[in-house]
């Protein structure tokens, strides 16, 4: 049988950090650790296997084949470990989540859905898409226990976790924004408060206006204005880094704020729901601060 080395938890998760978070610097920052730690592990680990377990990229740290192999090994040995310490301090939590959340707003998701399954690994997540309306409807009726939605005269209520400005955004290196008359990219009539801001605003202030594509998804929405087809109207906080913020020098309204809400299940609610909203909720408050950021004026 071939000698083997106990495996360093600490360092098999600074690991898993260093994937997950994109390079050595992010996993420090969430880690709480020295950037030189984060260096030291990787180090340590590597020794140990005799073998790079990272291909050390200019913008990313990518495993390599034996990386990917200890990467979901990593992942189970922490995983059993949560439980370990949960079950014998009496602290696991156990169950069904059932989370509602619109498309816009999966960019919340990963890392947030992440950090809680492995904070509470005997959990089982249930993530239901939908429209904001429809979502409220469900945690009205017990079939969901949370729902994220963005707050509109047709689904009031909740606990309003963050605001952010609602911008209009465009592609770099197209001028869609000086068309006329101006093509839009958004959602169907009747379910989104985007679209019903963007046309309220550019009546308001005569501009002409046509809808040149419409989907039910923020990924329909931006494949379109990535192609110069089109602009749309998000927050800045689902912007991605093919799309940027048109500038008010353009001549385009402002348009009002965007509040984002938590929505709950009437009743008692469950400790593992409990821990998810609190959970959410620190994500997506962290997620509007960089948002704010990226509207504000330069």
């Amino acid at each position: 049988m071939a000698n083997f080395r106990p495996l360093d938890l600490v360092v098999l998760n600074t690991f898993v950090a260093v994937v997950d978070k994109g390079g050595f610097t992010a996993a420090a920052d969430t880690l709480h650790l020295a950037q030189s730690t984060v260096s030291a592990h990787m180090k340590r680990l590597e020794e140990t296997f005799g073998q790079p377990l990272l291909q050390r990229r200019r913008k990313a740290s990518i495993p390599t084949p034996a990386g990917e192999r200890l990467l979901s090994h990593a992942r189970q040995m922490l995983r059993q470990n949560a439980l370990a310490w949960q079950d014998v301090s009496d602290q696991r939590l156990d169950g069904v989540v059932r989370l509602g959340i619109p498309d816009d707003y999966v960019i919340y998701l990963p890392e947030a859905l992440s950090e809680f399954e492995s904070q509470y690994p005997g959990v089982e997540l249930q993530v239901d898409c939908g429209l904001s309306v429809d979502l409220v409807q469900s945690v009205r009726a017990g079939s969901l226990d949370l729902a994220i939605t963005t707050r509109q005269p047709k689904s009031p209520g909740g606990e309003v976790l963050c605001q952010e400005p609602t911008v209009w955004a465009g592609a770099p290196g197209h001028d869609t924004q000086r068309r006329t008359p101006l093509p839009l990219a958004v959602s169907t009539d009747g379910v989104c408060i985007f679209r019903e801001r963007a046309l309220a605003a550019l009546d308001a202030v005569g501009l002409p206006w046509r809808i040149a594509y419409t989907s039910a998804s923020l990924s329909g929405l931006t494949a379109a204005v990535r192609a110069g087809l089109a602009i749309t109207v998000l927050t800045p906080s689902m912007l991605g880094s093919d799309l940027s913020i048109i500038d008010s020098v353009e001549g385009l309204p402002e348009l009002p704020m965007t509040e984002i809400a938590l929505h709950r299940s009437p009743g008692r609610p469950k400790e593992a729901a409990r821990q998810l909203a609190l959970s959410l909720q620190a994500h997506i408050q962290a997620r509007s601060t960089v948002g704010l950021n990226k509207a504000a004026p330069a």
